[in-house]
């Protein structure tokens, strides 16, 4: 039984990114909109009702570095890999080789840092220090991508240049 249990435990974060990027490569064949921005942090943010059960709870230092190291650390590297881009009137998120390696890198360092952190607190409060750390990384990367967005959508409003029009003027 414990077997089945660690098996579990390897497989579950594996199906899940698996599941992720499965769902990353598809969203870069539908144009982007503010709702597909938004609201995957929106509903996310519905976690932290997890706080309200005394065992989920952790120190505000934990919850603190959690989330910064979230912010600041583990989401550059997924603003640096994906960036969006016009194509006539819808705006598109431009796939990159670069980004899924970023999602996979992280799936392998959250299996690695999971059994160390395991060992210094209790599992409940594991989750929450990691859904801390997803969250962190979660809502700054979307919170620049909305940003790119509205620059991208308020462009929409001037001319695209027409490069053909341009050769023949030369």
């Amino acid at each position: 039984m414990a077997h089945a249990f660690r098996l579990a435990y390897i497989a579950a974060p594996v199906v899940g990114g698996l599941a992720v990027l499965v769902w990353r490569i598809q969203e870069t064949r539908t144009p982007v909109t503010a709702k597909k921005i938004l609201i995957p942090p929106l509903g996310m943010s519905t976690g932290f009702f997890m706080f309200v059960a005394p065992a989920m709870r952790v120190p505000w230092a934990w919850a603190i570095s959690a989330y910064v190291i979230g912010a600041l650390v583990l989401s550059y590297p997924l603003a640096r890999t994906s960036s969006l881009e016009r194509n006539g009137d819808v705006i598109l998120m431009r796939r990159s080789n670069g980004f899924l390696l970023i999602l996979l890198a992280l799936l392998v360092l959250r299996l690695a840092l999971h059994p160390y952190v395991g060992s210094v607190m209790p599992p409940k409060q594991t989750a929450a220090v990691f859904y801390l750390l997803a969250f962190g990384m979660i809502s700054r990367w979307r919170a620049g991508m909305y940003l790119q967005y509205r620059a991208l959508a308020s462009a929409r409003s001037a001319p695209v240049p027409d490069v053909q029009s341009q050769e023949a003027s030369a």
